[in-house]
């Protein structure tokens, strides 16, 4: 029998903890056995502290479960974090001084030099930077055997899995991306609903510079126990629309070498990577897909390909500024949060580093 490890979430009552609860309620390898969240949810019940937001009921386990302080100790062997980011490096680093790998979907270390900020169809090898992190916890007081491993920002996932076979494939020096970021984004309530009626918001705080410098480190090279970054430039602006789910890009592209329109399309759709051969729970069959339709995608239609697990892109033209253009959607609380750390844990279970 596959072993069970025992889960802990943190950030339990919000869009993203609630959809963690969601995708592990049936999970061969994951059983959750705590709850924890703010101080104004501490000692309720779950189902009095949370009021779900997702379709479907909430899962009956989890109504009885006691939500928690989100500080060691719990009642778990691994750590799921969905806490804002303003109070996750405290409560994380805890938990990783404490012994317990954490797995963040937070934004609080995903630029420290040695936690891998991890897509694994993208980056897996930057695994590898546990070791370095293990290494400096060493002679921190506590248990060395706690790291933190980060998932990227939902728009960053998107654009950088998009990015990633025609990196390999031709090698891109120059991205510019316009997104259109789904309300659930912004967690709930989110956006006052007389802001965005009628209207389209031109600034989500502080989501242009993650996509800009996350995307360098995720399509960077480990080397020496460090990632050197990928040598291209992003640009990115960011908009707030009327969707419940699905963020969607509008993307351009420059090559390093000359391709055309029918190998860029068959780099995309062809793209598998490790998750994909270790058949890993979470890992969609087809991590991109390519839709040739004049009007695809579209959250309604795309957002949930895979499972929500895999990125759509369409449009795919050439460009008559860069080289090529492409829109992207992906789900953005799935594949953007809490599928993508799940996949993750995956990853480190396949590749020994959960014991």
């Amino acid at each position: 029998m596959t072993k069970q490890f025992r889960v802990g979430i943190l950030g339990a009552t919000g869009m993203v903890g609630q959809r963690f609860i969601q995708l592990l309620a049936n999970h061969p390898q994951f059983k959750i056995t705590a709850l924890a969240a703010s101080d104004r949810s501490q000692g309720k019940t779950f189902q009095d502290a949370c009021t779900w937001r997702l379709s479907g009921d909430m899962p009956a386990f989890a109504k009885s479960m006691v939500v928690a302080a989100p500080e060691p100790p719990l009642d778990c062997e691994l750590i799921f974090s969905s806490l804002p980011g303003d109070i996750a490096r405290q409560s994380e680093n805890a938990f990783a001084r404490a012994g317990f790998p954490v797995i963040s979907n937070s934004s609080a270390f995903r630029m420290d030099s040695d936690v891998p900020l991890l897509i694994p169809e993208v980056n897996h090898e930057h695994l590898g930077l546990i070791d370095a992190q293990l290494t400096n916890r060493a002679g921190q007081q506590g248990d060395p055997r706690g790291y933190i491993v980060t998932n990227p920002n939902c728009s960053t996932i998107m654009l950088a899995l998009a990015l990633a076979p025609l990196h390999a494939t031709f090698g891109v020096t120059s991205v510019i991306a316009t997104t259109m970021q789904a309300l659930s984004g912004a967690g709930y309530p989110g956006v006052a609903s007389l802001a965005i009626s009628d209207n389209v918001l031109p600034f989500i705080e502080g989501e242009e510079e993650k996509i800009e410098e996350e995307t360098l480190k995720i399509l960077g090279r480990l080397h020496d126990d460090s990632v050197h970054q990928a040598a291209m430039n992003v640009s990115a602006m960011c908009n707030r629309v009327n969707v419940s789910d699905g963020h969607m890009a509008a993307v351009r592209v420059k090559l390093g070498r000359r391709s055309t329109i029918e190998e860029v399309k068959a780099a995309l759709a062809s793209f598998t990577a490790l998750p994909q051969q270790l058949r890993l729970h979470s890992a969609p069959d087809q991590p991109i897909i390519v839709r040739e339709e004049s009007d695809r995608p579209q959250p309604r239609l795309d957002r949930d390909a895979g499972n929500g697990m895999s990125i759509t892109v369409g449009r795919v033209k050439p460009d008559n500024v860069l080289d090529f253009r492409f829109v992207a959607l992906s789900h953005n609380t799935i594949r953007g949060a809490a599928g993508a750390a799940i996949l993750n844990a995956e990853l480190l279970i396949a590749t020994g580093r959960l014991q």
